[in-house]
């Protein structure tokens, strides 16, 4: 056996209780980060039995974070940022303040220096970027007017957060801390002013070479065919530019990796860089878990109990109470003031980033890790819980229409076009939602000669519609009185094109309330989504997955010789069987594959 084996072993340990507890996390429906987490608890210093060498897990750690970082700069968008930009970047600021100024009241009352708590505070205002787009991701709402917010809300977090991770080593020696630099004897001023810049140096210099360069070397190693080579070019642009970062222009890695990521995404090749960034990108973001996890010491649960509750009390109820505050101020849905506070109760691995950096300046005590990641461990395990409880409070809410009319007052907005075009419309199709899904919708009933009005939440859109003769309503289906305006009680069809499934059964309810008998179209994300809208008398509910299974089983039959008939049979057999929870059976007997469900016995 070679007499140095410290590497293989931390990789070996690492990547297999990473796993074994992650996919042990995702059997209790948790993320597989908590998983990862504990892992590195496992084979901490404060666990009995094996305990990984601590320096070579930090520096394995740092190329996680690198790799990390430079995803996010590949997924930076500058377009779904100015979307959202009225909201989500007061919104983000102001709510980073709530959480900043909670923490540090806190760490103060603990004895904590005021530097220490605010840096304290700001660890504690980032959720992680993981668990967001996951959670969006498994509810089908990352596409909703909410979702684009939340990831809006996110990414002025993160940016925020680079900002810190840029001022902090500069602000270091001010604030009673470890300097970074070796500016001894300057001032805060002539400190941030080297710093600022030696950021803006790097970041010309990303602008005006690094986005002509880097996607020009991307696109030469492209036409070689080489998988290899350009996955090769892609980590050593990422690596490189990060070290490179930070030797010459004494920035850190993370900024480093960052804007690696923000030039390659101008790149049309962006989209492959970060397929082939991302198998390791997400074995190193294993690794920077398992790591931060070794540093966690669960005796803080026992030692600082009220602490650590102290922390989640932040990050769940201060966090989210602040984040619902703003979205109401600014007009926002209930329901979207609900999303955005449930997808912020949590913290993950930019606190971790931050905390670690401010340890290692002195800013901040060892005991503050402890207390971030037990804060982290909690709030990521309950998050789920927090999104269950959306349809809990919004029908607590909606039993109480003087207080919701509080909270979500109904937009004053000029119905009466819509009102003169619909009225004494009968058998009409009721449009709720136009965006990706609900403008096709519009335009082949518009091209059958089929009356129809739209109801929208955003008004560019109405106004657009009616402008064009097309019926429209501005205002939110779910809210009573709205669909009143497109004479529900008349309509043959309700088709709802939003994909928000709380959304939805919400105006199922209503719609039904108005014309018992009105048929209705709903679109859902998951089967359980399916069965109980239809259980609430939707008659016709589309997962999206299972259509365009349909469709493409019918195209493939159809290239391969079948009729139209004989096409359409075995699709109607199809979505027959799975409405039943069961396979599909084809003309020939044979069993239509679909996993994890029952065979069909042939009936003749």
């Amino acid at each position: 056996m070679p007499h140095d084996t410290g590497l293989i072993t931390i990789l070996a340990a690492g990547f297999g209780l990473a796993f074994l507890l992650g996919l042990l996390a995702t059997r209790f429906r948790l993320p597989p980060l908590v998983g990862y987490l504990m892992a590195g608890v496992v084979i901490g210093p404060f666990t009995p039995g094996f305990v990984a060498d601590a320096g070579l897990a930090t520096q394995l750690a740092e190329i996680g974070v690198i790799l990390l970082m430079f995803g996010v700069g590949l997924h930076f968008s500058v377009q779904d940022l100015y979307a959202v930009r009225k909201i989500a970047v007061p919104g983000a600021v102001a709510q980073i303040t709530a959480a900043t100024v909670l923490g540090a009241l806190v760490a103060r009352w603990w004895g904590w220096s005021w530097s220490a708590g605010i840096v304290f505070g700001l660890s504690l205002s980032v959720a992680s970027t993981v668990v967001l787009l996951r959670a969006l991701e498994e509810r089908g709402i990352l596409d909703t007017s909410g979702g684009k917010i939340a990831v809006g809300w996110l990414i002025v977090e993160d940016l925020a957060t680079v900002l810190a991770l840029v001022l902090l080593p500069a602000l270091a020696g001010t604030l009673g801390g470890t300097p970074a630099t070796d500016g001894a004897g300057r001032g805060i001023g002539t400190e941030l002013m080297l710093t600022f810049l030696k950021v803006g140096a790097f970041l010309a210099l990303m602008y005006f070479v690094g986005r002509r360069s880097v996607p020009w070397l991307l696109a030469r190693v492209a036409r070689t065919g080489s998988r290899e080579l350009f996955t090769l070019a892609v980590l050593a642009v990422a690596l490189g530019i990060a070290v490179g970062a930070a030797t010459l222009f004494g920035v850190s890695f993370a900024l480093g990796a960052f804007f690696a990521g923000v030039v390659i995404a101008e790149s049309d090749l962006s989209y492959q860089a970060a397929s082939d960034a991302l198998p390791l990108q997400d074995a190193f973001a294993v690794l920077f878990f398992v790591s931060v996890g070794m540093l966690f010491d669960p005796g803080v649960l026992l030692r600082q109990p009220l602490h650590v509750l102290y922390v989640v009390l932040i990050v769940m109820i201060g966090k989210s109470l602040a984040a619902f505050g703003i979205m109401i101020v600014f007009r926002k849905p209930v329901r979207t003031a609900l999303l955005i506070s449930a997808s912020l109760a949590q913290i993950g691995e930019f606190s971790f980033i931050l905390a670690g950096l401010s340890i290692t300046l002195g800013l901040l005590p060892a005991e503050a890790n402890s207390l971030i990641l037990a804060g982290a461990l909690l709030t990521i395990t309950f998050n789920p819980l927090a999104f269950s409880l959306i349809p809990t409070i919004e029908r607590w809410l909606q039993a109480r229409p003087a207080l919701l009319a509080r909270l979500e007052p109904v937009p004053d907005v000029d119905v009466s076009p819509a009102d003169a075009q619909t009225a004494g419309m009968q058998d009409h199709v009721v449009l709720v939602g136009f965006g990706r899904v609900g403008r096709r919708i519009g335009y082949a009933l518009e091209r059958s000669g089929i009356p129809y009005v739209a109801v929208e939440r955003d008004q560019n859109t109405v106004e657009a519609l009616r402008k064009r003769g097309i019926s429209a309503v501005f205002g939110d289906a779910a809210r009573p009185g709205i669909l009143n305006h497109v004479h529900i009680e008349t309509a043959k069809l309700l088709v709802i094109a939003s994909p928000d499934p709380y959304h939805a059964r919400a105006i199922v309810d209503i719609a039904l309330k108005l014309n018992p008998g009105i048929e209705i179209a709903a679109r859902t994300h998951s089967e359980a989504g399916q069965k109980f809208l239809e259980e609430r008398g939707v008659q016709r509910a589309f997962m999206g997955e299972r259509e365009l299974a349909l469709s493409m089983a019918h195209h493939s039959m159809m290239r391969m010789g079948r009729t139209d008939d004989e096409a359409d049979e075995t699709v109607d057999a199809m979505r027959r069987a799975t409405s039943l929870g069961m396979r599909a059976v084809g003309k020939d007997g044979r069993p239509i594959h679909q996993p994890d469900r029952p065979i069909l016995p042939q009936t003749g």
